[in-house]
């Protein structure tokens, strides 16, 4: 996989310079100032930065302590390139979370062999990261990766005036399944649910994680209510199609699930466009507020159903709605997806699975845009 190199230098030859030297490393973007740095950095996160500590305007320093300070940008290892060798110049930017320190003028193999070593330590932290933040019965996302995640999405949806919604879902009666078939069938029982639940979300940017217990969440990344229902709806689908046997369940036979969802977008009192400011309480505008209206939403929905809170209605949870159980947009999208498991199992031709499965997503896609 390709490195992503970010070089931030206001001198047009020291970037040349960097570029000759790096080219064949990664793949190299530029910046010659501080607020180009940031925007950069935010458009598409990088795996390495290349820092120039003094540039008139806002100064490397001020661009690493804006970085570290971001939770989306906040591990993304810094390199300062300066043209001084002061200790307290080093020392001030490795109390700022700085990585490493090159002195101009450049030297290629020192320059190659700093910036190989960040990427390698990078690749290496990034992994560790991911075996971490892994549940393991499930193999979906772990609580503290999805708290990491609704607080990171949060700020990436404030800031460029996106939606975002969160569903929390419970698997029915799970203690009496726990009880009644064992631990072993019992995570068994997770593992399907949190596979359908991938399924019933398809798009990379969702975030599936277990919750706790029998409880999963789903994070939904720009995407306004009408696509968090068809989600949901998906997912009380997935439900019914797994079959999975609950004799102790007063709800079916089988395993049933229900949802909680928030939603933030343009239908919320609290929207707020980009990093706007409209004079409504921050506590309205807030992550942990999401979930917790979610948490609401679900405290109020009987089995086998999903119920849907606006953000601002936090504090009033009698305001959450029924979500409708059978819209034909999902009938039609679960009608691709069992002709895709089929064409799964029967067919060999491997470009014959990559067409059905991107007229599988397109369908889906377009699903979500008509909600």
């Amino acid at each position: 996989m390709t490195s992503n190199i970010l070089m931030v230098d206001d001198d047009p030859a020291t970037i040349k310079v960097m570029g000759r030297i790096l080219c064949d490393i990664g793949h190299l973007r530029v910046a010659t100032c501080g607020e180009d740095a940031l925007r950069l950095a935010r458009e598409a996160a990088p795996d390495l930065i290349l820092l120039d500590a003094e540039m008139p305007g806002m100064s490397g320093f001020e661009v690493c302590e804006t970085l570290k300070a971001d939770p989306v940008l906040a591990d993304v290892p810094v390199i300062f390139v300066t043209g001084h060798s002061e200790v307290a110049l080093e020392v001030i930017g490795l109390d700022m979370g700085a990585a490493d320190f090159i002195a101009k003028p450049l030297s290629a193999p020192l320059v190659q062999a700093r910036v190989k070593t960040q990427l390698r330590l990078k690749r290496l932290t990034d992994e560790l990261r991911r075996v971490c933040a892994m549940d393991p019965v499930t193999g979906v996302a772990n609580l503290r990766h999805f708290n990491e995640s609704l607080a990171r999405e949060w700020l990436r949806a404030r800031r460029a005036g996106e939606p975002l919604c969160l569903l929390l879902i419970d698997v029915d009666h799970f203690r009496l399944f726990n009880h009644r078939y064992g631990h072993a069938a019992s995570d068994a029982c997770l593992r399907s649910v949190a596979h359908a639940l991938q399924v019933a979300c398809l798009r990379p940017s969702d975030l599936v994680a277990r919750h706790s217990g029998g409880t999963f969440a789903v994070l939904l990344p720009q995407t306004a209510r009408g696509g968090a229902e068809q989600i949901a709806r998906r997912i009380l689908d997935a439900a019914e199609a797994l079959d999975i046997p609950h004799e102790s369940s007063s709800t079916a036979r089988h395993v049933t699930m229900r949802i909680g969802i928030a939603c933030y977008d343009e239908a919320s009192a609290s929207w707020l466009e980009g990093s706007s400011d409209s004079g409504l309480p921050r506590a309205r505008c807030a992550a942990a507020n999401l979930a917790k209206a979610a948490e609401r939403a679900l405290n109020t929905v009987g089995p086998a159903r999903a119920r849907l809170l606006d953000i601002a209605d936090v504090d009033t949870p009698g305001m959450a709605r029924d979500v409708a159980r059978f819209a034909p947009p999902v009938a039609s999208s679960l009608a691709n997806l069992q002709g895709f498991s089929r064409e799964l199992e029967t067919s060999c031709d491997p470009l014959e699975l990559l067409v059905s499965a991107e007229a599988l997503s397109a369908a889906l896609t377009e699903d979500r845009a008509r909600a």
